[in-house]
């Protein structure tokens, strides 16, 4: 509607060549991929699939995506540029230049479908950290919450364990296997400029590490959140969209700081977050927040809880355009998530989103033997499918004894599809 005939030739034009790319990434499932000399009895069996690709198409999925709107040859500064921009940026906190192909072609290829919807977890939030729980428990495993990892025990330059601190009392656990860790390269190993990290320097020296990877990989951004809870019938409720994506200002760039806004309301297709006549929200800025305002104040402090307010006014503002309601006017309880509850609760340096580049991050190994790592700073990034993939490569790079039971599942889900 916005562009009309040529929006729609822009589109297909995008579309087309990504559908050789989505069918490459469906090709291979991440389940399937090793980092070891197990790779060939996993992901054999998908090589067929391959056939009928063109392997010179197949290589683009490792470059930027701008690289595909730059064959689309879409106008640098036009709305569809701008939109897929924004795509990225909500995705993995980089437009469209700094976001690998196969991240958006499986986003892409699942978002457009016809019969694709933007739901919520039913129950909330917390029931995605239940079922990964029960993933781990299941098999055994134990999670213990409250309990800070104070250091990894490293032995002969290698990890072989941890050392928790629980209601004061430090407690070291041995690792059967291999130590993996999901936190950032900053609050892992630590950085040079700023001292930090799980790794004592005096058990393994990784001093040339941290100066040529980690303190060279630029930190995203970090966010400012506000939640809400408010008074609404459900008709009210029903009658809204529980998803909302605004921009202010599309020529101000996806990354500008008070510009782009996500906003959900999961009460609109969940009553049980919220008693009878009321409901919930979540509005926050993606990666925009710089850090330094917020660094070196105390939580507590009168300064802190009055750039909280300065800072979420224009997160109001926009709740005021898009709510259709006086909002302000029926808030029973509303909280202000800033950098430092970022860098406090999720342990993020600088309360960063995460590595500003998917150039060469890491694979799950590290310089140090038995220590794997998972999450945003490693391949392939940022976002949630790029995260729960690093998870699959970590586990299967624990050993090659992973070998049979991953074919085995794989086997299952062939079966199944």
């Amino acid at each position: 509607e916005i562009l009309g005939e040529e929006g729609l030739r822009q589109w297909e034009s995008v579309m087309e060549l990504m559908s050789p790319l989505a069918k490459a990434v469906d090709a291979l499932p991440t389940a399937a991929i090793r980092t070891d000399i197990g790779a060939p009895f996993t992901v054999g069996p998908y090589l067929p699939n391959f056939a009928s690709l063109n392997p010179l198409n197949n290589l683009k999925l490792t470059k930027p995506f701008q690289s595909i709107l730059d064959d689309a040859n879409l106008p640098g500064a036009g709305f569809t540029q701008r939109w897929l921009d924004l795509l990225c940026f909500c995705l993995s906190g980089l437009p469209a230049s700094g976001t690998i192909t196969a991240e958006m072609a499986l986003m892409l290829d699942e978002f457009y479908a016809p019969d694709a919807i933007m739901d919520c977890p039913k129950g909330g939030a917390k029931q995605i950290v239940n079922a990964l729980t029960r993933g781990i428990t299941k098999h055994g495993g134990i999670v213990r919450t409250n309990s800070h990892v104070e250091k990894i025990i490293i032995e002969d330059k290698r990890a072989v364990g941890v050392e928790l601190r629980a209601s004061g009392k430090k407690k070291t656990y041995r690792a059967k296997q291999a130590v993996i860790s999901n936190l950032s390269l900053w609050d892992l190993f630590g950085t040079n400029k700023k001292a930090g990290g799980l790794i004592d320097p005096n058990d393994i020296d990784i001093s040339s590490f941290i100066q040529n990877k980690v303190d060279t990989t630029p930190v995203a951004k970090s966010f400012m959140h506000l939640h809400v809870g408010f008074r609404a019938s459900r008709e009210e409720l029903e009658r809204m969209q529980a998803h909302y994506m605004y921009m202010d200002d599309w020529s101000r760039g996806v990354d500008a700081e008070d510009n782009a806004v996500l906003l959900s309301v999961p009460s609109v297709h969940d009553p049980t977050l919220a008693p009878d006549g009321y409901g919930v929200l979540h509005i926050y800025t993606p990666a925009a927040e710089e850090y330094a305002r917020w660094e070196g104040l105390e939580r507590k402090s009168a300064e802190y809880k009055t750039l909280k307010e300065r800072r979420s006014r224009y997160l109001w503002e926009v709740l005021e355009k898009i709510m259709p309601f006086d909002l302000r006017e029926r808030t029973v309880i509303s909280r202000v998530g800033t950098p430092l509850t970022h860098e406090r609760y999720l342990r993020k340096h600088r309360g960063t989103y995460g590595p500003a580049t998917t150039a060469g991050l890491p694979f799950p190994n590290t310089p140090i033997k038995g220590l794997l790592v998972c999450g945003d700073s490693c391949f392939p990034g940022i976002g949630v499918p790029a995260v729960a993939g690093s998870g699959l490569l970590a586990a299967h790079s624990v050993s090659l004894a992973s070998v049979k039971p991953q074919m085995e599942l794989l086997e299952k889900l062939r079966s199944t599809d």
